[in-house]
């Protein structure tokens, strides 16, 4: 069927897996939602006439051989074409020990950027999942179920971008997964400038129904999970429906379960030192200790280890090393998906079809006790900084405190909880025109996701009656601006009740959708008109709908109160992110496939997007040209040019005015003082942690980010069961949307002043502009009071990288078969300029901007017999900058280098003791590695790692159990 050796190569590597449970067959639109047949695994496709239309000989002939490849809309004879992919099938999903389809899709060498995920417990979306492919942003990634648009998740990533979360779709109903590097917008629209992912699931199931049981553990404690998925295939006369369900509960795993997080660094470049839970502070004159009880009152705190401490050059207080310990590291998760997927044949030349995927997620989690806090910040509001007048000290003075998980209650008790409800509809109809070529595909879509997010607060009028009465007293004018207060310090270090706590704490509650109407046509012919290297094909699509999102947060968080004179939030310490809008959008696309001659085939594709935005219009055009060239059956050269997009995102475009209250690192101060790289640590307090209010906001006239994009590359298979693949990928992107980040802008400040950056750049001058600070004195400038980032479309970048791999099966005789599977990426070149008439970044060589890892490789190497499989798999991650590094933006400084190597095992065996039963030990990081030691961090941090680079999981290990009836 397949015309070359090199199509039989690619389809022996990708088809070959371990023993597995499923069977994976497929109906005609699994792949792209288009006619035609996705396939990579050959082995397990139906045949046209198997359940499809019917058609005459000759027409049926050539569908028997045409397939449909993510990447392309028209039905075609070669796997491999001008557009790279790399397919993770369902038996690679188990044997390589992936337990969601987020973890399989982040393990993937294009996956070389830095995310945010469940270990960032005080972000902004700690209960989603996504990836950065080749370090681009996670939004640039056009993500598809049986290629259709994925919906958007209602959470901002970052605060500031919608985009897609990858956590609920259900494992045991996945196929396959298509992942195709570079820009494809000519094909698919917006969002697929770093590449398009397909996430294919199963259509039909070999037998009876099936039951798949998993029970999880790590050895090192916590995340424990449990996970049940049954399916099922019901035929009556032409109507065939599969139905399937999974339901999966895992634990949380805490900081207090690891050694590297469960208390302050003790390899770093100072002594561990203990969290402040306790502090009283003078601008002038320092710490100040004033209770008589040396702490002896406080040590049945923190499970004991509260005590008094001492800070080098500063003073005592009372504090412990624990602290850190009581934050999630991964979420509570209670999870229940439901999926189905319904075919009725009308005639020989029509077929209804119907999808749904339903996802219901409850996954809670803390941020721990370094954010549930209380200090003077609300009763000094209006002079800023946290300070107050005490005319007994003669000193400006700051008060703080944390609360200990017995005052809490337990922090388990107190955790934040995030719901979604999310569902996927598609209603179409498909089939040929009469006795033509032309297939044709009318579908209908609807996505909607619902978040509800109950968040634990401290309330602002309850916690500061409280402290005054206890602590601060009432206020007795002012002094220069700053109220005057004589607190009762000693009161300060008595422990709060747990009834007193819940009587200033609870929760609000925030609610976002997104929804997504999409009505779509297409008509294809995979046999236009002949050509010397065979029948050329078109693909014609026409589609058009909306799409929301809305943003209500509770009442509470857009209110402000009038306390001791200063307006300040009714919920104390934190803010909100309204906003909603809508818009309608339309596009029109056309694929034209020309073998030119039996050696050389091109592909031509365009596309034009439209969206209305407001009272106005956004539109663009994409297009792409690709070249196959096949000088031998063995061997084929590929190439591909065009451009890509991504519409602002509908954040982007209609947030409102985001507020948020953080503290930052005042790197310019400190460094004045002398305080920066290795000893930042010493910088005096309150230039260490300067408390800010920061704030963006939507805009929308943005403008669309455009790429133009170009790859070339080869696939060589010297034999049937071996091939190699290497291509080259470049991407020039303008007009992305830019914001900083807070401590990115307060560190280039710094850079600024040491003349790092010119002072009269334009990155130095937004800088400033965008840092809002209070009256200086002498050398130092003024407190930070507020930080800016607003949306512009401003920024540059530029990508260059290589991917490359290796598939091999070896018949070994009665021993069974072995298989070898390889995949590398390295990014050659990677800048980004902020704005235009500043210079280009280098992002490999300026840690400050980018700690992604420049390369990438994963392998397999898998021995299956008739009963038995065993698969070892290793993921290796390449180097990255230390901390001091990327605090400084130089390799050159002392204490300044870059991490080795993190390399990760899994490996997993299944034994099959009947054909309906088998059973699987899946043990995911084998050795128990933790991350690189990086020992240019201080005493002063509980995450001696990047956690947007690395996790501390440790190892994990699972157990499974699948049963097939009617086997």
């Amino acid at each position: 069927m397949l015309k070359t050796k090199l199509a039989a190569a690619v389809l022996v590597a990708l088809s070959f897996g371990p023993c597995a449970a499923f069977a994976h067959g497929r109906d005609a639109h699994d792949a792209t939602g288009q006619a035609g047949t996705s396939g990579v695994q050959q082995d397990t496709m139906q045949s046209a006439d198997d359940g499809n239309h019917p058609t005459p000989d000759s027409t049926k002939a050539k569908k028997l051989e045409a397939v449909t490849v993510t990447g392309s809309l028209i039905p075609q004879t070669e796997i491999e074409t001008a557009t790279p992919i790399t397919t993770i099938t369902a038996a690679d999903i188990k044997a390589r020990g992936f337990t969601t389809v987020a973890e399989a899709l982040q393990q993937s060498s294009f996956a070389t950027g830095s995310v945010q995920g469940s270990q960032f417990s005080a972000g902004f979306t700690p209960t989603a999942q996504t990836l950065s492919m080749f370090g681009m942003p996670v939004g640039f990634v056009k993500y598809l179920i049986d290629g259709r648009p994925m919906g958007n998740f209602p959470g901002l990533y970052n605060g500031s971008d919608v985009f897609n979360n990858l956590s609920g779709i259900p494992t045991e109903m996945v196929d396959r997964i298509e992942i195709l590097p570079g820009g494809q917008s000519s094909l698919y629209g917006s969002d697929a400038i770093a590449g398009v992912v397909n996430i294919i699931l199963k259509k039909h199931l070999d037998g009876g129904p099936v039951v798949d049981a998993r029970y999880g553990w790590h050895s090192d404690g916590g995340g424990a999970s449990r996970r049940i998925s049954v399916a099922d295939n019901f035929s009556a006369g032409r109507f065939n429906l599969l139905v399937g369900g999974q339901f999966e509960s895992t634990q949380p795993i805490w900081r207090r379960d690891r050694d590297l997080t469960a208390h302050y660094y003790t390899h770093g470049t100072s002594p561990a030192v203990a969290s402040r839970d306790y502090l009283v502070l003078g601008y002038f004159t320092g710490y100040h200790f004033f209770d008589p009880d040396n702490c002896s009152g406080l040590t049945d705190q923190w499970y004991g280890n509260e005590g008094k401490r001492h800070r080098a050059g500063k003073g005592d207080y009372c504090g412990s090393f624990t602290s850190p310990g009581y934050a999630t590291l991964t979420t509570d998760n209670k999870q229940a998906n439901f999926y189905t997927h319904a075919t009725f044949d009308v005639n020989d030349n029509l077929q209804l079809y119907g999808d749904l995927l339903y996802n219901y997620q409850e996954q809670k989690y803390t941020n721990g006790a370094d954010y549930t806090w209380w200090g003077t910040n609300v009763v000094t509001a209006a002079a800023g900084g946290g300070y107050f007048w005490d005319p007994r000290i003669g000193d400006y003075m700051l008060v703080q405190r944390n609360f200990s998980p017995e005052e809490v209650g337990g922090y388990k008790n107190i955790m934040s909880k995030d719901t979604e409800n999310s569902y996927m509809l598609t209603l179409g109809a498909k089939g040929t025109l009469g006795q033509s070529a032309w297939d044709y595909e009318l579908s209908f879509m609807h996505s909607d996701d619902k978040l509800q997010s109950r968040v634990f607060q401290r309330f602002t009028k309850p916690i500061e009656d409280y402290f005054a009465s206890h602590v601060m007293g009432p206020q007795m004018g002012t002094y220069y601006g700053y109220p005057v207060f004589q607190p009762d310090y000693e009161a300060l270090y008595h422990p709060v009740s747990n009834a007193d706590f819940r009587a200033f704490t609870g929760y609000t509650e925030d609610n976002a959708k997104t929804w997504d109407n999409l009505l779509r046509a297409q008509l294809t012919n995979g046999s236009l008109f002949s050509l010397p290297g065979g029948d050329a094909g078109i693909a014609m699509v026409l589609e058009g709908g909306n799409e929301g999102w809305d943003s209500t947060p509770d009442p509470r968080l857009l209110q402000d109160i009038d306390y001791n004179g200063n307006q300040v939030p009714y919920v104390w310490g934190w803010s909100a992110t309204p906003g909603a809008g809508h818009r309608s959008r339309y596009a029109a696309t056309t694929e034209l496939r020309l073998p030119v001659l039996s050696q050389l085939t091109l592909d031509v594709s365009g596309r034009y997007d439209s969206y209305k935005v407001a009272s106005s219009r956004v539109s663009h055009k994409t297009y792409n040209f690709g070249i196959e060239y096949r000088p031998f059956e063995t061997l084929l050269l590929r190439g591909r040019y065009g451009t890509a997009f991504k519409v602002p995102t509908l954040s982007d475009e209609f947030q409102g005015l985001s507020g948020y209250y953080s503290s930052v690192t005042d790197y310019l101060n400190c460094g004045r003082l002398g305080f920066s790289g290795a000893n930042i640590d010493q910088c005096p307090t309150p230039y260490d942690n300067e408390q800010f209010n920061g704030h963006t906001s939507g805009n929308p006239a943005l403008k669309p980010i455009t790429a133009k994009v170009w790859t070339y590359g080869f696939v060589w298979a010297p034999t049937p069961k071996l091939s190699f693949n290497v291509d080259y990928l470049h991407w020039d992107i303008s007009n992305e949307v830019a914001q900083v980040s807070a401590d990115q802008l307060s560190n280039t400040q710094y850079l600024c002043d040491i003349g790092t950056l010119d002072m009269n750049s334009t990155t130095c001058s937004m800088a400033f502009s965008l840092v809002t600070r209070g009256p200086g004195q002498g050398n130092l400038l003024g407190h930070i009071i507020s930080i800016a980032t607003p949306k512009q479309n401003v920024a540059n970048e530029k990508v260059n990288a290589l991917t490359a791999g290796v598939n091999y099966v070896q018949d070994i005789g009665r021993f069974g078969q072995l298989a070898l599977n390889l995949s590398y990426s390295d990014m050659f070149k990677h800048t980004y300029q902020d704005y235009p008439t500043d210079e280009p970044v280098d992002l490999l060589r300026h840690p400050n901007w980018s700690t992604d890892f420049k390369s990438k490789a994963n392998g397999s190497i898998t021995w299956s017999n008739a009963k038995w499989s065993t698969t070892l798999y290793a993921n290796r991650f390449g180097s990255t900058p230390n901390y001091l590094a990327s605090s400084l933006d130089n390799y050159t400084s002392p204490g300044t280098g870059r991490l080795g190597p993190w390399t990760l095992y899994n490996a997993s065996v299944t034994f099959n003791p009947t054909k309906a039963l088998a059973l699987s030990l899946m043990v995911n990081n084998l050795f128990n590695k933790m991350p690189p030691r990086d020992t240019s961090y201080s005493g002063l941090t509980a995450e001696p790692y990047n956690i947007f680079n690395y996790n501390v999981f440790g190892r994990a290990i699972y157990v499974e159990a699948s049963y097939k009836f009617g086997r």
